[in-house]
């Protein structure tokens, strides 16, 4: 009988290592069959017994989670069922901590329990390490995409495998032959909505304010989707930031004129090769625009709840994967309070400015690029699922 695996990711980066995960385990065995729930291109790949439900569950913060904890039930639940009806030889978790950590205990209490796997490791070394031995209890295989986690988790007796960062094909193949423009600018506001609502307003007042010491400056914002670009132009219409008519000369420098701010979507590998500089929202965009070595300063900004709630489990000095990795900060971060406008604003102009400050976080992101493997990451982590689940 063919074999099938069961998939849950719930966020639009996981959706993309989910899919190009099924496409190397199709080489493997053209016949195995995926269930589950993810986003659109892993429907694409595994059809109509698919659950396209990204829009839904990705959510940001403690607060937001909270409002919708109804929803969450009623997929967890659906989810148990889902697995129990299509008993598959193995379940393949992607990331997303608050979900799938408790399915995974749900799913070992069951008798006889399947195979379950984790690819991509929530960041339980950034906020409760105590959960790891929790983990190591649930789970049969571990699959983490940077080598430090490899250590942390083998020492609990968790078996773990570092397969490399699954980004790495996907950029590789997103190069382009393109030289920096000096006068544009990438704004990188995220790729979920509550989070654009909170940091695109930051990132535009940063760009009003670039444009009145420099009135050369352009600015494209890269948005995730089409739903996401008509956000920002609401928001960018309500304030009359986006292509505004000025009644006059003098209203238009007012305004700061960011007429000159563009909406770009499905454009975020081009943009970070053609960007002068970049502000970039804490996620795996940081590293996207480490790995095509544009200059940024990273921003974030989520509900007082989420932010107080965090600093008293979060474990780490640094926010942004990119530092983490560095352990230090080569991208200035300005997080909650610390995202004023004017000090972003700053930050950015000196990345324009000064040479020696961009050749020096140039040379630091060849380092940090150097420690998320060489690619063939889904391939790596296709052959550990495949021989786990012939075992």
């Amino acid at each position: 009988m063919a074999k099938s695996i069961y998939f849950v990711a719930g966020e639009a980066s996981a959706d993309n290592h989910g899919a190009a995960l099924m496409e190397s385990l199709r080489r493997l065995d053209v016949d195995l069959r995926f269930f589950g729930r993810g986003g659109p291109r892993m429907k694409a790949i595994a059809g109509e017994n698919f659950k396209n439900w990204i829009d839904e569950a990705a959510v940001v913060g403690l607060w937001e989670v909270i409002k919708r904890y109804g929803y969450f039930q009623k997929q967890f639940r659906a989810t148990l069922s889902e697995i129990s009806e299509s008993k598959p030889n193995a379940i393949v978790l992607i990331d997303y901590p608050g979900f799938n950590l408790r399915l995974a205990r749900a799913l070992r209490r069951q008798a006889p329990a399947p195979k379950i796997i984790y690819y991509i490791s929530p960041q339980v070394w950034a906020w409760n390490r105590g959960r790891i031995k929790q983990m190591a209890r649930c789970l049969d295989l571990m699959l983490c995409i940077f080598p430090f986690e490899a250590d942390l988790y083998n020492q609990s007796g968790l078996r773990t495998i570092f397969v490399g960062h699954p980004m790495i094909e996907r950029l590789r193949a997103q190069k382009i032959d393109a030289e920096r423009d000096p006068n544009l600018i990438g704004l990188f506001p995220g790729s979920r909505s509550r989070e654009v609502r909170k940091i695109f307003p930051i990132l535009r007042e940063a760009a009003r304010k670039l444009r009145e010491r420099k009135r050369n400056l352009r600015f494209e914002v890269a948005a995730a989707s089409e739903q996401l670009a008509s956000e920002i132009r609401d928001m960018s219409d309500a304030t009359s930031h986006l292509n505004p008519v000025p009644s006059s000369r003098e209203e238009g420098r007012a305004r700061g004129d960011l007429q000159f701010i563009s909406i770009k979507v499905g454009e975020t590998a081009g943009l970070m090769q053609r960007a002068f500089a970049g502000i970039v929202a804490s996620g795996s965009a940081t590293l996207e625009a480490t790995y095509f070595r544009m200059p940024f300063v990273l921003v974030y900004k989520v509900s007082w709840l989420t932010y107080f709630a965090a600093r008293l489990v979060v474990k780490v000095k640094y926010l942004g994967m990119p530092n983490v990795l560095a352990d230090k900060e080569v991208v200035p971060e300005f997080i909650q309070h610390r995202a004023k406008p004017r000090a972003v604003a700053k930050a950015v102009a000196r990345l324009i400015d000064n040479p020696a400050a961009r050749a020096q976080m140039a040379f630091e992101f060849d380092s940090i690029v150097d420690k998320l493997g060489e690619g063939g990451a889904s391939e790596r982590a296709a052959e550990a699922i495949d021989k786990e689940i012939t075992r």
